[in-house]
């Protein structure tokens, strides 16, 4: 039996807030800026999606089913496609209509409700998966939480939930010894069967590609397929998991990032012994070696690969706090527009632009960030919260 390949790619677009001032809570509810996420989705589109896309097609049409992948699109990704690039949203579909592409389930709206809300977290992976099903014609059967969030309990809620694998972090203090090249199982259900990152060698493509200072720059597909092959004469699986705005975006085309993708699955295919599979190919082809036992939550974020990257100082908790404070009482509304809204300030990426790491990681959340400091992150984010709560509560008073 061949060793496997399992590539697989996040792709997600926050709503990203207007600037919100203080005098327009109870006077004004629109919170998003339209524009600016216009833009940058119009801009990611042409310089990542469609390209990467179009690629990844050729390979598909050239390699046929040698060639597999998989990906994930938020819901509020796949929803600012309908409105500002729709062409995007068609590309996806000509590659779910090869048959070699797995879409799987996450959270609606790339949240952060696994570590706080069991119902939420359920009602926005049971949305997801009929977005999903409903944009790709078939339904998820396997999970990746938002930033590749896992704990044993996150996992015993995801079999829960129907699915039979879910992908996360090869964390070094989760695995110490141990190899991530292997399937595992979750420590609280057997059942579920657990896919984890081979974060050197995603990190290799996605952070050091284009990397002058890195010692092993230029990364070509030669290099890359032979590291492949030195581990997979050992191990049994191999998880490439990457953002897919790494392509074109964060490693720009100049750095030669298409081309490498363009050559590297043929590459790997002629040389490296390996065959494509899947997430759900590979929980069936694969047999779990051991349980893996996280009860602390992981990530694939940062140095850490812990939540600190969203939960990490006190502005950070006491917006999320005061988020999730509002959700029986959301619930209880049914409100279309309120709940609309109240899921899109659920996204991670609020809480991420709230981080005050700026030693090792420090670049990293600068790149994504739309704000000066995080002090501004959080005023604006609590000035549109509170607004939200004015509006709750004037619902529930008029009954």
């Amino acid at each position: 039996m061949k060793p496997s390949i399992c590539l697989y790619f996040q792709v997600h677009q926050p709503d990203r807030l207007r600037q919100y001032r203080f005098f327009d809570i109870g006077k004004d509810s629109h919170y998003f800026d339209d524009f600016s996420n216009r833009t940058i989705v119009r801009r990611v589109a042409e310089k990542c999606y469609l390209p990467m896309n179009a690629i990844m097609l050729e390979n598909i049409n050239k390699l046929g089913k040698s060639f597999k992948i998989a990906y994930s699109i938020s819901g509020s990704a796949i929803e600012q496609f309908e409105q500002y690039a729709p062409e995007v949203l068609d590309s996806f579909k000509a590659l779910a209509a090869t048959g070699c592409v797995e879409f799987l389930a996450e959270t609606y709206t790339h949240s952060l409700a696994s570590l706080v809300s069991k119902d939420e977290f359920k009602k926005q992976v049971e949305l997801h998966s009929k977005a999903i099903e409903k944009h790709f014609g078939k339904k998820p059967k396997c999970f990746r939480n938002t930033e590749l969030i896992y704990s044993d309990e996150i996992g015993e809620m995801v079999y829960k939930l129907g699915f039979k694998g879910m992908l996360t972090e090869g964390a070094k203090h989760i695995l110490g010894w141990k190899s991530p090249n292997y399937v595992y199982s979750n420590a609280n259900n057997p059942k579920l069967k657990v896919l984890l990152r081979n974060f050197t060698l995603s990190d290799d493509i996605a952070f050091r590609f284009s990397d002058k200072g890195w010692n092993e720059w230029p990364l070509d597909t030669n290099k890359f397929t032979s590291w492949v092959a030195d581990q997979a004469s050992k191990d049994e699986i191999i998880n490439l998991f990457m953002d897919y705005e790494t392509f074109g975006e964060h490693q720009s085309a100049a750095s030669g990032i298409f081309d490498f993708m363009r050559a590297l699955p043929e590459a790997l295919l002629n040389n490296a012994n390996v065959e494509f599979v899947t997430p759900s190919e590979a929980i069936k082809k694969h047999d779990a070696v051991s349980p893996i036992n996280v009860p602390f939550s992981i990530s694939w974020a940062d140095e850490e690969r812990d939540t600190s990257a969203w939960l990490g100082n006190e502005l950070q908790n006491e917006a999320f706090s005061k988020l999730y404070d509002l959700s029986d009482r959301v619930l209880a509304l049914q409100d279309d527009k309120i709940t609309k809204d109240y899921m899109k300030l659920q996204e991670s990426d609020h809480f991420y632009y709230m981080c005050t790491k700026f030693f090792s990681d420090g670049a990293v959340h600068t790149y994504f960030n739309p704000y000066d400091t995080p002090y501004e992150a959080f005023i604006n984010y609590m000035n549109v919260l509170s607004d939200l709560i004015i509006r709750i509560e004037r619902k529930l008073r008029l009954g």
